[in-house]
């Protein structure tokens, strides 16, 4: 019998932890008041409804991009290595200026990590998840050393003032994270998936060719079946947090802290009910002065919790990514 022709295949490292994150957001401050009148609301209506103060927004020069940009060289630092040693670059955006190319490779050009492999992923406000996913992997199978993962977003762009069903949400920032090998487990077993069926529930009002067949419509912006996607992500996305804790191996009072996507307060108040979370666990509740930021959001929060909770450093944190799809995405992994 003909022995097979010799074949390599790479090899990584057992486990991959979160070496740091970093953090940029919009440099305007939008308050309530600022945008309640073309929606005929008001400030008290937007607080009980989102629990939302006020919002990051970027000014009009300053694009998703450059969000990137700043909140990857933060991570690099507080890392400790050099640009030259990220072997993969994962994008998590819904607002890159351009539908091609990505807003990955500007950004690995720009921090000097070419000519690493660089994409972006288009799964909202569960790209954040998705990338730690895909990074993890990376580095297990030995595709790369460190991954750097990023959600970055300009949703300011996408807003419409007078829609009353998310425009007074959305908020403008990036998150960073850098993925890289570990002596010990430090990113748990990733649960993922996507209901297609309630794929119109979130997303742009019309599409893009639409758009440009009818000059003197308006550009497609961000809308959403408020109630449909409240009831999805409390009692199915519970489900989901409740599966990525069992994968983990671990319960809610061995948490340190809960990240879930900044999407309402409401919801995020209602997960920590069904996940019976304990006093000693910290929520991340940054959706209230940076408003919901899809992508980034969960990166953004991870980062104040580090900044106002240092103590965190080394607990372990379940984060759940859900939204426009919908997709999803949660895994527990160990804070930097």
């Amino acid at each position: 019998m003909t022995q097979p022709t010799p074949l390599h295949q790479s090899v990584g490292v057992p486990f991959t932890r979160i070496y740091a994150v970093g953090a940029a957001r919009g440099d305007i401050t939008v308050t309530n008041d600022d945008i309640a009148g073309p929606i005929d609301s008001s400030d008290e209506w937007i607080r009980q409804r989102t629990g939302v103060i006020t919002r990051k927004r970027a000014s009009s020069d300053v694009h998703a991009i450059d969000l990137a940009e700043a909140a990857s060289r933060e991570a690099i630092d507080k890392a400790g290595i050099s640009p030259s040693q990220i072997g993969a670059v994962i994008v998590s955006t819904i607002s890159n200026s351009v539908q091609t190319p990505s807003l990955a490779a500007l950004l690995a050009d720009r921090i000097g990590a070419t000519p690493a492999p660089a994409y972006d992923v288009s799964a909202a406000c569960a790209g954040y998840t998705y990338g730690i996913a895909q990074a993890d992997a990376f580095v297990r199978a030995g595709l790369a050393e460190y991954v750097l993962v990023v959600g970055a977003e300009k949703l300011s762009d996408f807003a419409k003032p007078t829609d009353r069903t998310i425009s007074f949400l959305l908020g403008d920032g990036a998150g960073a994270a850098i993925v890289g090998p570990s002596d010990t487990p430090g990113i748990a077993a990733t649960v993922w998936g996507s209901d297609g069926s309630k794929w119109d529930a979130v997303g742009m009002d019309r599409p893009f060719k639409e758009a440009f067949d009818d000059p003197d419509g308006e550009f497609p912006t961000l809308r959403q079946e408020g109630q449909t996607v409240f009831r999805w992500a409390v009692w199915e996305m519970a489900k989901v947090a409740q599966q990525a804790l069992d994968a983990a191996g671990v319960t809610s009072d061995q948490l340190a802290a809960f990240i879930p996507h900044q999407a309402n307060m409401r919801i995020i108040d209602e997960f920590a009910k069904q996940l019976k979370l304990p006093e000693s666990v910290i929520v991340a509740r940054d959706i209230a002065t940076t408003g919901n930021t899809s992508a980034a959001s969960i990166p953004l929060a991870t980062h104040r919790l580090l900044e106002e909770h240092p103590e965190l450093s080394g607990g372990l944190a379940l984060q759940i990514g859900f939204g426009a799809g919908l997709v999803f995405g949660a895994q527990v992994v160990r804070l930097p």
